[in-house]
């Protein structure tokens, strides 16, 4: 059986041996990572026929909301972790309270219940994608990294397209707490290989958790993240509500801010973002996020309310975008692999980012499918050459013992960037909404766009049918109008990314190189 002993065995091999030993261990890296990705997607599905079981309907959006605040929260702290205890335990640690949680959340025996063990599960979720990542680091050089993670970003890809149609289905045939127990047999194998496979130093640092620091992070995130799901739909934008949790999070963040600085051991090392390039990768990150998430939730209530889809049909709709980014995500990894390079990519994806969300903000009630279609493809490529060239800049940027800290930073401004980006375009998709369903339908009641799927819309008086379906052409355009400006921001961010060659050796543990100023070492 291949293991990986240390991470300088691993550089040492030849370039094909090392990268047969890797793709073995790919498989349950991905995996693992794939588990946080998935469920979300699934559970969102799944929703319905839980709150007709357990009830608690006024509460149903906590079942997301209690998982994400958790996962967001936690990141930064098990990336440090990584950092300073080791990268095996910490990831298999991570995975084990991503398990018990999925275990607790599908034996739930009411929603209260389920909300608790979603954010346990969220805990644990929020140790997988950047323990994953700063495990790849670790094992492969920069110049490599490219590939694997484009290997990875395609598998994320095809868990958040495909996790709704998976959630349908396991939700029809096998109930909704399937949607949990599955988890169960794919993360005991990622868990079981992990242990066996994976070989890294031991760490013995003497460097101590900052607690002050990580209450100050968490309190911050847990009030951005609930300001930015709550403002314009639960309580309006100006309200007291609102507002209390814009000045918890601006004050908890600058106190953490403060705090960074002034401690020895920072969960989040302000060194890091005195670097260009890393800097301009979490606002690159930040961004490609909020269009991401944004784009994923405003299509299919297009395809639905405009186009006529089906649930499931607006989940397959969505190929041609996926297609698209695995196909650029690949290849982008492949050619960094190749040359070394790579500032080409976050200037490409900007611009297809751009050109993509423009063209589908020009959708109306006439757009054919194969049209959408296409817009779809050219967003998905740009998303592909954006998803995991971030990462790879991004770590070849810090110093060997902060690339946990620095893959969990990426990771959260990606989260956090998807917040914000589903929260300020539903606010402008609702507004839009109800703007034209004024002028189109004055009088009639308020249609509530969350529970119109097909069949309902099809029993809708044509005349009210047909205004609704111009009021969401109208919500979709005025969401991507702002995604094509943050398509905008990428690019120029792009272009002051400064080329700084990917290292073709891995950097060795305890023995790191201090990034100059400009990203190179």
């Amino acid at each position: 059986m291949t293991t990986f002993d240390d991470t300088s065995a691993v550089a040492a091999r030849g370039p094909a041996a090392r990268r047969s030993s890797v793709r073995v261990l790919l498989v349950p890296l991905i995996l693992a990572m794939m588990l946080s990705q998935l469920d979300n997607m699934i559970v969102a599905t799944a929703l319905p026929t839980v709150t007709a079981e357990l009830g608690g309907l006024e509460h149903v959006s906590w079942v997301v909301t209690a998982y994400t605040l958790a996962t967001a929260a936690s990141t930064p702290l098990w990336g440090r972790l990584g950092d300073t205890r080791g990268r095996k335990g910490v990831l298999l640690t991570a995975i084990t309270v991503f398990l018990i949680g999925s275990a607790l959340s599908g034996a739930a025996q009411s929603m209260g219940q389920l909300i608790g063990f979603r954010a346990l599960q969220g805990l644990g979720a929020g140790g997988l994608m950047a323990g994953v990542m700063a495990t790849v680091a670790e094992l492969v050089p920069p110049r490599e990294r490219g590939r694997y993670q484009g290997m990875i970003s395609a598998a994320m890809a095809i868990a958040m397209i495909g996790g709704p149609l998976a959630g349908g289905a396991v939700t029809d045939h096998l109930g909704w707490r399937w949607a949990f127990y599955l988890n169960l047999p794919l993360g005991l194998l990622a868990l079981t290989m992990i242990w066996l496979l994976l070989r890294l130093p031991e760490r013995r640092s003497t460097a101590r958790l900052d607690h002050l620091g990580a209450a100050l992070l968490m309190t911050g995130i847990t009030a951005a993240v609930l300001l930015t799901t709550w403002g314009g739909t639960r309580y309006a934008w100006d309200s007291a509500p609102t507002l209390a949790l814009g000045a918890t999070a601006g004050a908890a963040l600058w106190a953490f801010i403060r705090r960074q600085h002034r401690t020895a051991h920072p969960i989040m090392p302000p060194h890091m973002f005195r670097v260009r390039n890393f800097t301009l990768m979490s606002v690159i990150g930040f961004l490609t996020g909020f269009v991401l998430f944004g784009t994923l939730l405003f299509l299919p209530l297009y395809q639905q309310a405009v186009q006529g889809a089906s649930a499931t049909n607006s989940g397959l709709l969505l190929l041609p975008m996926l297609a698209a980014m695995i196909a650029t995500s690949l290849a982008a990894g492949r050619t960094a692999t190749v040359s070394g390079r790579y500032k080409m990519f976050p200037v490409a994806g900007g611009a297809l980012l751009t050109a993509g969300t423009w063209l589908l903000s020009r959708m109306d009630t006439t757009t054919s499918r194969p049209t959408a279609a296409l817009y779809m493809a050219v967003l998905g490529a740009g998303l592909g050459f954006l998803t995991q060239i971030v990462t790879v800049v991004a770590q070849n940027s810090v110093e060997a013992h902060d690339l946990g800290a620095a893959s969990a930073a990426i990771t959260l401004f990606r989260t956090l960037g998807s917040c914000l980006g589903v929260a300020v375009m539903g606010t402008l998709f609702n507004r839009e909404v109800q703007r034209v369903m004024a002028e189109r339908a004055p009088g009639r009641p308020a249609l509530d766009n969350a529970q119109l799927d097909a069949a309902g819309l099809a029993r809708l008086e044509p005349a009210l049918h047909e205004a609704y379906r111009h009021a969401t052409a109208a919500g979709t355009h005025a969401a991507f109008v702002l995604s094509a400006l943050a398509g905008m921001a990428v690019c120029a961010a792009a272009l002051l990314v400064r080329e700084v060659a990917l290292r073709r050796t891995a950097q060795p543990t305890g023995r790191p190189a201090r990034p100059q100023p400009d990203g190179s070492r």
